[in-house]
C-alpha cells in the first residue's frame, strides 16, 4: 500500500470513528423529559429538554425522568376495617416529579416505591376506618391518603396531586344484610312520615271543628257538600253517615229507612184517633 492510499484509509477510519463518537455524544431529550447525567459514576447534572452532549465512554445518561402527571393504580385486598369487615379497595394515585435529582438519587426505583407506599398507606387507612364511614365519606379518606402518601414520598422529589378511591367491594352476605337494613330504615321513615301526616290532619280537623262549633249553618252546608261529592259520580254508591251527623244536619227525620218506617207507622194511628164526623 502506498503512502497516499494509507493516508486516505486512515482518514476514512478516523472519520468513521468521529461520526460514531459524535453519534454517541449527541442526546436529545423531549420537552417532558430530563436526563440525569453521570461522569465516571458521579452525578454531574441534569440535561434537557432539547439536544445536549455527553462524553462517550466516560459519561452516561443514568435515568430519563418524565415530568408529566403520572397515574398509578393500587389496591388493598381482603383488608379488615376498624369493625373487622374484609374489603377490597381499588384506588388511583395522581403524582408528578418536581425534583429530578432527588427522584434519581434518593430512591432506587421511584415508580415501584410510590406504588408500595400507596398500598401501605391504603391498608393503614382502611384499618382505622369504619365500613360505614368508608362507604359514605370517600372524600375524607382520599384527603387522608393524599396526606399520608405525600409525607412518605416528600424526600423523593415527588408531589402527590390527588388520590381517588374507585371501588369498595364487600362480601356478598354483608351486602344482603346491608340491603335489608336499608329497607327496614326506609320503612321506618315511611311510617314516621305517615304518622306525622296523620297528626297534621288531626290538627287541621280540630281547627275546622272549632270553626264549625258555633256556626251550624256552615256545618250543614259542609255536610251537604260532602254528600254531594260522594253521590255525584252517578255510579252505585253506598254512603255511610253517622246518625249524629244526620241530626246535626237536620236530616235524621226525613232520610233513611228508619225515619220512613216511623212516618208510615204514625199515619194509621193518627187516622184512628180522629173522631168520626156526624152526617
Amino acid at each position: 500500500m502506498d503512502i497516499p492510499a494509507f493516508y486516505l484509509f486512515a482518514g476514512i477510519v478516523i472519520l468513521i470513528i468521529a461520526v460514531v463518537l459524535l453519534a454517541m455524544a449527541i442526546k436529545i431529550a423531549n420537552q417532558w423529559e430530563r436526563a440525569v447525567v453521570l461522569f465516571l459514576g458521579r452525578f454531574v447534572g441534569i440535561r434537557g429538554p432539547g439536544i445536549f452532549l455527553i462524553v462517550p465512554f466516560l459519561s452516561r445518561v443514568a435515568y430519563w425522568i418524565d415530568l408529566r402527571v403520572i397515574t398509578t393504580s393500587f389496591n388493598a385486598e381482603q383488608t379488615l376495617t376498624k369493625d373487622t369487615v374484609p374489603v377490597n379497595v381499588d384506588a388511583v394515585l395522581f403524582w408528578q416529579v418536581i425534583d429530578v435529582q432527588k427522584a434519581a438519587l434518593e430512591v432506587k426505583d421511584y415508580r415501584d416505591a410510590i406504588s408500595l407506599a400507596s398500598q401501605t398507606a391504603l391498608r393503614d387507612v382502611i384499618g382505622k376506618t369504619l365500613l360505614a364511614d368508608m362507604l359514605a365519606g370517600r372524600e375524607a379518606i382520599d384527603a387522608e391518603l393524599q396526606k399520608m402518601i405525600g409525607n412518605r414520598v416528600s424526600g423523593w422529589g415527588i408531589r402527590i396531586l390527588s388520590v381517588e378511591i374507585r371501588d369498595v367491594v364487600i362480601p356478598g352476605s354483608l351486602q344482603d344484610a346491608m340491603s335489608m337494613q336499608a329497607q327496614a330504615e326506609r320503612e321506618r321513615q315511611a311510617r314516621v312520615i305517615l304518622g306525622d301526616s296523620e297528626r297534621q290532619i288531626a290538627e287541621k280537623f280540630e281547627q275546622a271543628a272549632k270553626s264549625y262549633e258555633n256556626n251550624p249553618t256552615a256545618l250543614h252546608l259542609r255536610a251537604m257538600n260532602m254528600l254531594y261529592e260522594g253521590l255525584k259520580t252517578g255510579n252505585a254508591t253506598i254512603v255511610l253517615v253517622p246518625a249524629t251527623a244526620l241530626e246535626s244536619m237536620n236530616l235524621g227525620a226525613i232520610t233513611g229507612t228508619t225515619a220512613l218506617a216511623e212516618t208510615l207507622a204514625k199515619e194509621p194511628k193518627q187516622k184512628k184517633d180522629q173522631p168520626l164526623e156526624q152526617p
